[in-house]
């Protein structure tokens, strides 16, 4: 359920008519409600009230930092994976005894950083790292909280490019070499090792893998328990699907139900990293129709809205839904949505089948609150989108759309080359 709907064929967030904003900040924008993201928050939240349990919404799926700021008004930990997304969750108000700090790739400035802002723990990703935060760590006279992410290569059956937890990729401890790594934490004076860290994927639908990811780690934890190493967190990440297209995933309460059964009294408190399940389809990217054009194969809808703003469908292959604003009468015919980027690839949908549009008309780009913004990029130098939140009636600019200046802010010219025009 969200809260973009139909009012006499026109499309509405909330209180707002879509096109009155479109009018008012131009397009593309991305548009949030406020109302679905705490809805979204708080069954998430509440499907897991019986057990002990933590919350960290994963900034890598939309880090704008009133969307943070909305989440953690809620409640919500942080789940990050760089210096600069906790530089915006502690920006948003984050409590950092829940923020956990995930990735592959952590460096040691931003070590520094999440160990000074007292973070709740490290989620790590190989000896190497463990060994860095051991000795960041001391030279600060601190003791650094760790979990160690386990990869249990568990099928999460998604798309090969958003599955971690199986051994082909990158991420985290092979499940057999874990407690090896756990042992050498155990030695190690400046880090303590407090929880299990798990993230098999993200858009999974099915309810299976993460239970067999879990059986894996209560093996684990049995193991570690024997050894005298006392975890007291357990990390399930994230990856719970959404609805782009016809997927039918559980939900958040049959998931967290059935987690919580087989998981049984293991006696540790739960972190959970929801990302896309809670701002998914709490946002839609809005566009306008530039100009549209036919061949003896194809017809063409070009939009103001590209690649560079909505990466997913041309990385990915990806489902959004698209309708228009303003709903018309008439046959539907069948095109590609394109942007105005120079790449083949640069496409919103192909072969789908919508209503004629025409120039000026606006888009719906449906179910783009997660990993939309967050991958947006200035290729072929344009300015970025801006975000808007609509709260009931009201509606608020949460970052502006990117002028020309600055696309070359930082930018300078050494004195050696010649003056321009």
């Amino acid at each position: 359920m969200n809260d973009f709907q139909l009012h006499d064929n026109e499309l509405w967030c909330e209180e707002v008519p879509i096109r009155n904003i479109a009018e008012d900040v131009g397009t593309p924008f991305y548009l949030y409600s406020h109302r679905t993201l705490c809805r979204h928050y708080q069954v998430f939240d509440e499907a897991f009230r019986d057990v002990p349990h933590i919350v960290c919404f994963s900034a890598k799926a939309n880090s704008n930092v009133a969307i943070l700021r909305t989440l953690t008004g809620q409640g919500s930990g942080v789940d990050i994976v760089s210096g600069g997304e906790l530089f915006r969750a502690l920006k948003a108000g984050a409590d950092p005894r829940k923020i956990v700090y995930s990735g592959v790739g952590k460096r040691q400035d931003e070590i520094a950083f999440a160990l000074e802002s007292g973070i709740l723990l490290f989620n790590i990703e190989s000896f190497q790292e463990l060994e860095v935060i051991d000795e960041i760590a001391g030279r600060m006279g601190l003791k650094a909280p760790v979990a160690i992410r386990v990869n249990p290569d568990v099928d999460p059956m998604t798309h090969p490019h958003i599955s971690t937890g199986l051994k082909e990729n990158k991420f985290g401890i092979q499940i057999e070499q874990s407690l090896e790594t756990y042992r050498k934490a155990a030695k190690l004076r400046n880090v303590d090792p407090v929880g299990v860290d798990c993230h098999i994927g993200s858009q999974i639908t099915d309810i299976t893998p993460f239970l067999d990811a879990l059986d894996r780690l209560k093996k684990l934890i049995g193991l570690l328990r024997n050894e005298g190493i006392a975890v007291r967190y357990l990390d399930l990440g994230g990856g719970l699907g959404i609805t782009y297209n016809l997927e039918t995933p559980p939900h958040p309460s049959d998931y967290a139900g059935a987690i919580i059964k087989r998981a049984g009294d293991l006696g540790l408190t739960f972190i959970l990293e929801p990302g896309r399940v809670i701002v998914g389809n709490a946002g839609i990217l809005v566009t306008r129709v530039l100009y549209t054009k036919s061949n003896e194969d194809k017809n063409f809808v070009i939009i103001d809205a590209g690649m560079n703003d909505l990466i997913r469908p041309s990385l990915y292959g990806s489902y959004h839904f698209i309708q228009p604003v303003l709903q018309k009468p008439g046959e539907k015919v069948q095109a590609d949505i394109v942007g105005p980027i120079c790449e083949s690839g640069d496409f919103l949908a192909k072969k789908r089948m919508l209503p004629a549009a025409g120039r000026g008309d606006l888009l719906a780009i449906m179910s783009a609150g997660a990993y939309g913004f967050t991958m947006a990029s200035n290729y072929n130098s344009r300015p970025r989108a801006a975000e808007v939140l609509v709260r009931d009636r009201e509606y608020f600019v949460i970052r502006e759309r990117e002028a020309y200046d600055d696309l070359v802010r930082g930018e300078h010219i050494p004195a050696f080359l010649p003056a321009g025009r």
